[in-house]
Formats: structure tokens, sequence, C-alpha cells
């Protein structure tokens, strides 16, 4: 921890800003800004005077707050100074910075209102408080406008109490109303500065006072102790606890430790200061040296005193007079120094001798000047006797003993007011502040005052025996899982600019998150996120081109390329390297590039003849057309022909969630814990009609919100779903035990974009499937196969390289509907039946394209499937899960296989490519971006030994929805064997003689049922 916090005892007015001289160069323990006055008589403090008319009154200053300095691409040095005079005007410091830290004049902030307090960040959060207790935020503030542009209001969080303190930091905001309750405000961020809304938080404040990096702290209401919120970190900026701070005085030095513990911060009052009357004492005991603080005799005045002391270390036994301190920075006395006098009349300035520092480097710190200020006649004050050491964390103390009351010697300082704003509290450094000493009372360790020590052990020892238990009951259900992979996720985000070099011409603020995370192995990987805005595209089409360019990727993709699509209809494609199936040194995954095509789909396939299909969320088929680019890709990143124009339609669903009472029935009061009453699925987001928006802002609405009937599960005739609590398994019929019910609403959207594709009419499908030929010739028909959108099965007819979109479809009869369907090599066709039962196409060829019959293949144990794929030689399923099945025994003879083997789970999607590659995408990946999206994972080790594979290799995280590798044929043995042809010609030729020898052995045996084999029990003519 660096940096100090400076308290002040009863004190009517006070001002300490430390935060801005720190930035300014000067050392972290000096007085930054002190300006102090007694409401119970005329003030000296900073005021704002007009010079156009010299007779008018005065506007002194109330309250002063300085930040500012982290603002995005500032200049080094510069600040922000705001101030609120008496008249509830704000006032901006004009070019206060490093080399001009006193600034050059004052500006006039016009506000909705009369504003009595102000508060700062050091980025560009700034709120104030009304008269009205209304809080106001300042909004547009940057680099270029550090005034900012507009105020935004926001109303307290409590209508009966208004808001009377408030106090900001990086990305929060606290405040206090005036009932004295604290509050946290939710949702603060640099593009939404009001937040969203008011938590309560226990405990009653006077004031709060929030540091460097969100840290708070708080003057407690009942005991006005200072109090540390405890548990404030990145992730949890509400902190967990208020935990109270031991400040000492003078008679608990012996007890408080050296100078260098952190729990001397703070002031030490003696008994002298006790015993006098109508004083104002400030102390600043910032410093090295070893012996006590001069005596600082004074004459008493017959009015109030108007200014402080400031207490200064030194050798022997100057005096001191007390002076009003703005912008002021005291240094130690040499021991043969004089009285320093100050004459002051009710017209003049203050003019302060200044003596010689005893800091070797006195060009370090920058002078201070009195700005802008008109100070009232100067009144002599009351002697100060010697102050107690403090630490090199110790901070500027102010107390007016007269006007408060008076406590005894083993009573703690009623404090008022707090400042962390120059104080950096390190997270991982236990504090040393909350030792209470013997002459401290107890009762201001804690806010639960009622819970004793013996009472708390107890508590918590049983609290951990019960999770104890807990925990190794539920560990039995998984002791078969294996053991998870622990990892510690790092984000660092920040911004860029680029120069738009188009009209308007001007730098363009980017946002960009770095990502790394560590594995058990110690081993690190990163992901940068660039965040760009719809209508700023361009610059993403420029980093597009820019890291094709680098990698020497043009044109439309091979036909061997890896496709994708996003969780948000984004098509993407990756161009294989040998390296990533086979090979000396696999590459991994993660380092595969991918590049953008234009278009929206929700699923695509392909084949390694460049055959290209993808469907749509609104069920339409589109063909590819062999382009590249579209969307957001212009000029040469994009093809200039083959780009037509593609729309799509999706639903959008919230759900409307009801509980049952007796008194009312079901109605949309919940109970506390309960989910939102409008929600999404999961029940974590509130999502309403008004509220929920289309997925972006190129998505348009089409309809208006309906009840959506078909929700699995069933509904009743009003469309509702019931269960006994949320969450549970839902049904659409009610019964006794059913305490909660939800129905699902549906909103149709539409996008219009352009890329490589031409529709299909008219048939709408589900789900599609295209033989991965290797070997076929380019004139010959390709099989394609589709699950319409009712679950009919069709097969295309016509599909060649030449004309992808085919002629026409040929209907393929089931006796019940279908949702998945995959043909394999050697005319393999398998499909899963909306049951989750799965079946095989039997006789399936290229003169017999629909086959003759299905045979019924039993699904894994209590297991519903969703998706199959076949490659070469294997098949692969997805039940409903996200478990991954590998089928066990097929051969020629009998190509329906034996039995299921486990393989995975949390499996979203999978594809099973030409050469039995298995890639999925997988859910709840750690380390992943995103747990509810999907991340990339390929399979390694699959060998014809080893046709599962031995582990997981994985890419790329959050985001992705479908995967297919159906194109991707090359093989690394191929280029291996190529390469030692011209050193070795004889092992060449015998290599491609065993390869020849093994095509015709493939080919003589297909692995489909021959018509002169016995059908199987299981198979059903159609």
């Amino acid at each position: 921890m660096r940096g100090r916090i400076s308290m002040l005892s009863h004190f009517s007015k006070r001002y300490v800003n430390q935060s801005a001289r720190n930035k300014l160069g000067h050392q972290p323990n000096h007085l930054s800004i002190c300006s102090v006055f007694s409401s119970q008589s005329s003030f000296s403090l900073p005021q704002i005077v007009s010079r156009d008319d010299p007779n008018q009154l005065p506007d002194p200053f109330n309250d002063i707050s300085i930040g500012g300095w982290e603002i995005t691409d500032e200049p080094l040095g510069r600040l922000s100074v705001w101030a609120v005079s008496l008249q509830g005007k704000v006032w901006y410091r004009e070019n206060v910075c490093h080399h001009n830290p006193e600034g050059s004049m004052w500006s006039l902030i016009t506000t909705p209102g009369e504003v009595v307090q102000i508060s700062c960040g050091p980025y560009d959060l700034l709120w104030a408080t009304l008269w009205e207790g209304q809080a106001i935020v300042r909004e547009g503030i940057d680099r270029n406008n550090p005034q900012g542009i507009s105020w935004s209001i926001v109303e307290s969080p409590s209508s009966e109490n208004g808001i009377m303190h408030v106090s900001v930091g990086v990305d929060v905001v606290w405040c206090v109303t005036k009932d004295r309750k604290v509050w946290f405000r939710r949702g603060v961020n640099s593009h939404n500065p009001c937040g969203t809304s008011w938590i309560e938080m226990v405990g009653e404040m006077m004031m709060v006072s929030v540091g460097l990096n969100n840290q708070v702290w708080g003057i407690g209401c009942d005991d006005r102790a200072i109090y540390f919120r405890q548990g404030v970190t990145p992730s949890e900026l509400s902190g967990k606890t208020w935990k109270a701070i031991v400040s000492g005085r003078e008679s608990d030095r012996s007890q408080t430790g050296s100078s260098t513990s952190l729990l001397s911060a703070g002031c030490f009052f003696t008994d002298d200061i006790q015993n006098q009357t109508n004083a104002i004492i400030q102390g600043d005991a910032d410093t090295s040296s070893d012996t006590d603080l001069p005596s600082v005799p004074m004459n008493l005045a017959n009015t109030l005193p108007m200014g402080a002391a400031a207490s200064s270390s030194g050798k022997g036994s100057g005096n001191q007079t007390a002076e009003i301190c703005a912008n002021l920075t005291v240094d130690p006395l040499d021991s043969d120094q004089g009285e320093a006098t100050v004459a002051s009349t009710s017209n003049e300035k203050a003019n302060l001798e200044m003596h010689k520092s005893t800091n070797p480097n006195p060009s370090a710190e920058l002078q201070w000047t009195n700005i802008d200020l008109k100070e009232a006649q100067k009144h002599p004050v009351l002697s100060v006797s010697t102050f107690a050491e403090t630490s090199s964390l110790s901070s500027l103390g102010m107390f007016s003993v007269g006007a408060e009351e008076q406590y005894g010697a083993d009573e703690h300082p009623l404090w008022a007011w707090v400042s962390g704003g120059g104080c950096l509290v390190d997270l991982h450094s236990p504090l040393k502040w909350f030792t209470v000493p013997s002459g401290l009372s107890s009762s201001v360790q804690s806010l639960s005052l009622s819970i004793t020590p013996a009472q708390t052990a107890a508590w918590r020892k049983q609290i951990f025996q019960q999770l104890s238990e807990r925990t190794k009951r539920e560990l039995e259900n998984f002791r078969h899982y294996e053991q998870a992979i622990e990892q510690s996720v790092w984000v660092k985000t920040g911004t860029l600019q680029w120069w738009r070099n188009w009209k308007p011409h001007k730098w363009m603020d980017v946002r960009v998150a770095l990502e790394q995370f560590t594995g058990s192995d110690g081993m690190r990987d990163s992901i940068l996120f660039i965040y760009y805005m719809y209508h700023e595209e361009k610059k993403l089409s420029l980093l597009n081109m820019s890291c094709c360019e680098s990698r020497r990727i043009q044109g439309p993709p091979s036909h061997h390329a890896i496709w994708s699509v996003t969780c948000k209809g984004d098509i993407f494609v990756s161009e294989p390297s040998p390296e990533l199936e086979a090979g000396p040194h696999l590459m991994p995954c993660d380092e595969m590039f991918w590049r953008q095509v234009g278009g929206h789909l929700r699923l695509i396939e392909c084949n390694n003849r460049g055959i290209v299909w993808g469907i749509g969320y609104d069920h339409t088929a589109w063909v590819y057309t062999g382009g590249y680019g579209g969307g957001f890709i212009q000029g040469l990143a994009s093809s200039a022909d083959n780009i037509y124009t593609q729309s799509d339609v999706k639903c959008v669903y919230i759900y409307e969630n009801q509980r049952w009472n007796p008194v009312t029935g079901y109605s949309g009061r919940g109970l506390p814990t309960d989910r939102y009453m409008w929600s999404d699925a999961s029940g974590l987001q509130e999502c309403t009609k008004i509220n929920t928006k289309p997925p972006s802002p190129q998505w348009s609405w089409v309809s208006d919100w309906y009840i959506d009937f078909n929700t699995s599960g069933g509904t009743d005739r009003e469309g509702w779903q019931y269960a006994a609590d949320f969450p549970a398994s839902y049904h659409g019929h009610k019964t006794m035990k059913d305490f909660v019910r939800r129905r699902r609403w549906a909103r149709k959207c539409k996008i219009v974009t352009n890329g490589p594709w031409l529709e299909v009419p008219p048939v709408t499908l589900w789900d599609i499937s295209i033989i991965p030929s290797t070997d076929a010739d380019g004139e010959e028909a390709v099989a394609l196969w589709a699950i319409g959108d009712k679950g009919d099965v069709l097969c295309r007819l016509g599909v060649t390289q030449q004309n992808p979109a085919g002629t026409s479809w040929l209907h393929v009869g089931t006796d019940q509907p279908f949702i998945s369907i995959s043909i394999g090599a050697f005319y393999q066709v398998w499909a899963i039946a909306r049951d989750g039962s799965a079946f095989y196409r039997g006789s399936v060829s290229p003169k017999k394209p629909a086959g003759d019959c299905w045979y019924h293949i039993p699904s894994p144990q209590k297991q519903k499937l969703k998706q199959v794929s076949v490659g070469r030689t294997s098949v692969f399923v997805l039940d409903k899960n996200g478990n991954l099945w590998y089928r066990q025994g097929i051969t020629p003879s009998y190509p329906q296989g034996s039995t299921w083997d486990h393989v995975s789970n949390n499996i979203r999607k999978m594809s099973v490519g030409p050469l039995d590659q298995l890639w999925v995408i997988a859910d709840k990946v750690q380390g992943s971006h995103s747990l509810s999206c999907g991340t990339v994972c390929h399979r390694t080790g699959v060998q014809p030994m080893e046709p599962k594979g031995l582990s997981w290799d994985y890419g790329i995280g959050g985001g992705w929805e479908h995967i297919t590798v159906r194109g991707s044929a090359t093989e690394a043995s191929r280029v291996a064997v190529h390469d030692t042809s011209e050193e070795n010609p004889a092992v060449s030729k015998d290599l491609e003689d065993e390869e020849n020898k093994g095509k015709t052995e493939r080919s003589k045996s297909p692995l489909m049922v021959s018509e002169s084999q016995e059908l199987d029990r299981n198979a059903a003519n159609c």
C-alpha cells in the first residue's frame, strides 16, 4: 500500500484532496490541497470574485474534487479540478497540469439544479449531488472535452430520503442518503456512467470515500469510527463487510507500536489539546525524524480562529503560526529559525514566508501558489503542545475542540471526515489497521455488535462441518469423472486508436481486451479481443484484409477448407495444414487462422470437391457460389461477382414466469429468491417485452410478440408449462405439486446482408449432409441427403461440381420424423429420429441413391440422440445431454455395428471428416472466453487402431456454434511420400503399389449391405 488516508475529527466543513498533488510529482505523504473553516464564524477559503462587478458578493467554495489523470490518451500530468460554490454552482479549473499546477481560470458549468457536493474519479467518472436529493452525472468527458458535454439526472435510491453524499472511483459509485443508509450503484462503466440500479449495503455511515483502486472508507453514523470496506475486488466491487480502523491518540502511543506500523495512521490527540477551547488544529506529521514535533505557542483571540496549523517536524523549539492552507506544502524548519509571522488585513492576500527545506533536492517539488483566493482577516489562535510521532502513512488530522463534545481517555476519537483519494491498497497484502489497543473500545471493531468472538468461532466450525459432510455426499456421484484442469485467467482491457482515412477524417477509438489463462502445467495462452461498433465495420474489413495479406491468403476458400458458424450466424473458414492431423509436430488448433465470409447461416456442410450448402435460421437452403467476401468485407477483399443478397429470419424468446400462492393463485409476484418474472431461459437475465432488443442493430423486428406453443415438453391451451419449482422439468399439464409455471413468448426479427450464396427453393430444411467423396470424377453426381423442417428425409438429385445446387428432390419414406442425417464414405447413411433413436439406410449406391430400407439401431442406454456424423469408417453420435458416443464393431459385412462406446461429454456439435478426423464444439471448457458458448476442439491421436483418438486439443473458445471438416481430406503422409520419391524411387514405388492395392481392396468391399446378404430382423422395407 502506498499513499495515505486523511481524517478529520469534528469539523463543520473540510476540504482535502490528496490525489492531485501525488499526480503532479509530489511525495504521496505530503499535504495536497487543504482548506478549512468553521461554520460558526466568518470563514477564509477559496472563492470566486467577479472582476466585472467588484461589489458583487464573493461565492466561496463549498466542495472540491480532483481527478481525471487517467482519461484515455490524456497528456501526462493533466488534472481535472472541479469545485462547488455555496450558491450551488459548479466550476471547472482550466489548464491544470504538471507545469501549470495552479491552472489559468475558472469556468462556470451549467447544472440542472443547485449542487452541494461533487466527486471526480481518476478516469471520466463525475457525479454530483443536488439540494433536492438527486444525483447528476457528467457525460461526454474525454481527452478533447475534459469538461464533458451534458448532465444526466439519477434519482435517489429512496423516494423519502435524498442523496446526501456521493463518492466515485474508477468504475464504482457509492452514496449516502439522508437517513444514513449506504448504497452501491450497479452497472457503472465508461459506456454507461449512470449505471443501472442501486443496491443497499449493510450499515449506516455519515460519509464514504472511494480510493484509487475502488477501495472504500467510511465514517460510522453511531460511533463515528473510521471503517474500511473489506473484500473489494475487481470481481466483487461492492465488497463484503465493514471493519473498523484503529486510530489512536497520544495516550495510545505506547500501545499502537512503532512509527512504521500502519496502526498509527491518523492523528494523535494530547491532553493539552483536549483542554483547549475554540481552536482548530491541523496536523501533517509526515517525517523521517525520530524526534517529537515542536510546540507551537500562540495567542488566544476573542473570536473563533480562521485557519489551521500545519504541524512540521524539526530540531529545537521554534515557533509556528496558524495559517490557512491552500495548495501548500510546509517543509521542516531548522532549529535556529525564529518565529514566522503573518500580517493580515481584511482586503490583502496572505503572504507566507517559506523557509529552506531539508530536502536535498528542492527542485523535485513544485511550488504552490494562492490562486483566485480572497482571504478574510486572520486571528491568532491557541498554542499547540507536542504532537506524537506518526508513521509514514500518517495523515492530516483536524478537529474543533470547542465545537464538539469532550471525550474521555478511554474513548476513541469521534471522526467526521475521511479521504482515501491518495491511498492505493494492495489486495494481496494483509492490512494491520484493525488491531484493537487496550485503550480503545471494542465496540468500534464491527457493525455486528451482538455476536461475540466465541459465538462466531462456534458458528464457523458448525458451518465448516456441514459443508464438509455435504461435499463428501456430492462427490460420491462424480467419482467416475475425470479430473478437471485448474486454470487461472487474467484479463487486461484497454483502448487503441486507428486513423479513419475517409470522410470524416478522424481518430477512432477501439476497445481491446487481452485474455491470458495459465494451465496446471504452467503453460500460458492468450487471445486478443477487438470490439467494434456495427456502423464502423469498415475498420474490421481492413483488419481482416491485413491479416489475410500477411498470411498470403487471397481469393475463395479451397475445397479442403474447414467451415464454421458462430452463435451469431457469422461464417468463418480456415485453410487446414497437413500438420493439423498427422506428422511429427502437430499444429495446435488454436493457431489456426479463421477469416470471415459474408452471409448469415445456422449451419453449413461441405465436401472436398468444393460443394458447400448452408441452412439459415428460417430453414432456407443456400448453396455456395464460389465467391468470397461480401457482408462488411468490401474492396479487394471481396470478389466482384458471385455475391448476392441474402436474408435470414429468426425468433427471439423470452419467458413469463409465475408462482402460485393460496390467495391469488398464479401471479407475477415471486419469492425474493426466485428468478425474474420476465427472463431468458436460464432466469438469470431480466428480459421484458419492452427492454428486449434484436440481436444487433443490423436486425429489425418483423412481428409482434406472440405465445409460442411449440416449446419442448408441451404446453396447455394458454401456452403455460408447469413445474414444482424454478428450475425443474416442465410439462404441459398442471398437477397438485406444481407451484410455478412459465410460458415462452417469441418475436421474429430479420437481417438483410449479402455474400457468396444463392437460395435453393422451395423446400425448407433442418439438416443436410454431403458425401465426402475422394476419387470421384468431376462429372459424377454427388450424394446429398437432407432433413426437411417437418422431419421428412430427402435426397437431392443432379448435384455435381459444375451444378452444386442440383436439380430436384427425391422423397425417402420414414415411419416417424427425423432430426439429423449423415452420409459417409461408400454411401453409408445414418439418421436420428425425433424420438432419439438411430437408423441405418441400407443398399444406398450411385445406381440406387435412395436405398431400400431402414435398420433400427438401439440408442445408448437411457439416452436420446440428436446428431450423427459418419466418416470413412467411423460413426459418432451425440445425445441430448451432450455425451459423445462411438459405434463399435462396424465391418463391411455388418455396417450397423454392435455397441456404443462413450468418448466425452459437454459436446454441443461434432463433425467427422473423410479421414475419420473428429472435431467438436464443446461447452464448459476451462479457460475459454465464455462458458455458455462453444469452443473449437480437435480430437488427437485418431488412427486405424485407435479410432476414438486419445485426447483433446482446445482451440479458440467463445461463440462457436457449428463446424464441418467434411472437406478436409489433406493427408500428411502423402506429402511425406512425395518428398522421399526423389531420393529413393524404389521406396516410393513400393508405397504407391501398396496404396493402389489398398484402394482396390476398398473398392471391392464397400461398407454397405449387399442385396444377397440376409436382412436384419430390425429392417423395415419402405
